[in-house]
């Protein structure tokens, strides 16, 4: 936007300008910038409006010689500014200083155009469209010689998740440690987010776990595969580790070696998990019966098992008072059904199970060392 001085219609008017003719050498201000060429303007008249820069620019001298006339009514210096061209010399500035000297100026300050990166006025001229024109075609051809010479890195994307998304809790222990692990899925399949929270914990290991939380689902959405995070944190060995409460991973070095393996058997298929040597008890079992343990978690068809099922004859009603078989076998024997082996062995043992059951052959496996060694078929958990 070019705004023309308001002090030119005045001027103008004074100098005996008629409205029309005023208006249409405004117009030709704000299109040119000069009053040279203006329609209707006296040539005589285009001193009365010379400006500091442009076209009809007042000469360094007179900016000098200004200064001068006002100087003796005046006590201290004078705000005011003397303006060169940009191709003004060191000789040129020098003579500046020195006449300003000699017309008794008691300070003097000189501005040469464009001197500056940035500044509010300029009379820098703007391109024409064809010279636009032209350069953005040769931008465009050097830009695609660059492209040809030197391919384009492909940069990864990151693939955020819904603001509602579908996600697992999972709660565990490790040697006695307690925790949740918060998965969340996108809806075509995939973890892309996993929070951690420890439940005996200090402020710095909660900020670490969250820094650690943000940092893998950051990586995730942004196509880091997830076998990759499962490869590079199991088998990490630090406290708390041994027993879990989980029972397709019963023991395990770290927490760090638990989660990753607990994400591998929830999202990644057997194949993938097979090549990490990530399996759960149930395709372990299938292993050593010479089944095919791919097909063990496929889902069975829900009629065929009502079909196949035998139909259980009704019963007749007990009479009031009665009880029938099942229900005094089941009011007899108090004990309850314990969720996991270790509840088991602890149920009968009377104390806290100290190993876990043998992977191989199932039986109760003992100490030996940091790792654990199986009496029955002689597997170890790991160094024994």
């Amino acid at each position: 936007m070019k705004i023309v001085n308001q002090t030119v219609p005045r001027a103008l008017k004074n100098l005996g300008y008629q409205p029309e003719q005023a208006e249409a050498i405004i117009e030709y201000i704000a299109e040119h910038g000069h009053v040279i060429g203006a329609p209707g303007l006296r040539t005589e008249d285009y001193e009365v409006f010379d400006c500091a820069m442009g076209e009809r620019a007042i000469s360094p001298m007179g900016h000098v010689r200004m200064m001068a006339a006002i100087q003796p009514a005046l006590s201290g210096s004078i705000s005011k500014t003397v303006n060169l061209p940009a191709n003004a010399t060191i000789e040129d500035i020098e003579k500046v200083y020195f006449e300003g000297w000699k017309l008794g100026l008691k300070a003097l300050a000189i501005y040469r155009d464009n001197c500056k990166v940035g500044q509010p006025l300029s009379v820098a001229k703007s391109k024409s469209a064809e010279v636009a024109a032209t350069d953005a075609a040769a931008s465009e051809a050097a830009g695609q010689a660059v492209a040809q010479a030197a391919p384009a890195t492909a940069r990864p994307v990151r693939r955020r998740l819904p603001r509602q998304r579908s996600a697992t809790v999972t709660r565990f222990s490790v040697a006695g440690s307690e925790g949740y692990m918060t998965a969340s899925t996108y809806p075509d399949d995939g973890v892309g987010e996993v929070f951690l929270k420890l439940g005996k914990q200090g402020s710095t290991l909660a900020g670490v776990m969250d820094a650690f939380s943000i940092a893998i689902s950051v990586g995730l959405q942004y196509g880091i595969p997830l076998e990759s995070y499962v490869a590079k944190f199991t088998n990490m060995r630090f406290e708390p580790a041994g027993i879990t409460d989980d029972p397709d991973i019963r023991m395990v070095s770290s927490v760090m070696d638990y989660i990753f393996r607990r994400l591998a058997l929830d999202h990644l298929p057997y194949e993938r998990r097979a090549d990490l040597g990530i399996l759960s008890v149930a395709e372990r079992s299938a292993v050593l019966d010479g089944e095919d343990p791919a097909t063990v978690g496929e889902v069975v068809d829900t009629e065929e098992l009502a079909q196949s099922a035998p139909r259980e004859e009704p019963r007749p009603a007990a009479a009031p008072g009665e009880t029938t078989g099942a229900e005094s076998a089941r009011s007899a024997d108090p004990t309850p059904v314990a969720p996991s082996t270790t509840e088991v062995i602890e149920s009968h043992q009377g104390r806290v199970a100290d190993a876990p059951l043998c992977l191989t052959c199932g039986t109760k496996m003992r100490p030996a060392g940091s790792c654990y060694v199986c009496e029955g078929c002689g597997s170890t958990s790991g160094c024994s």
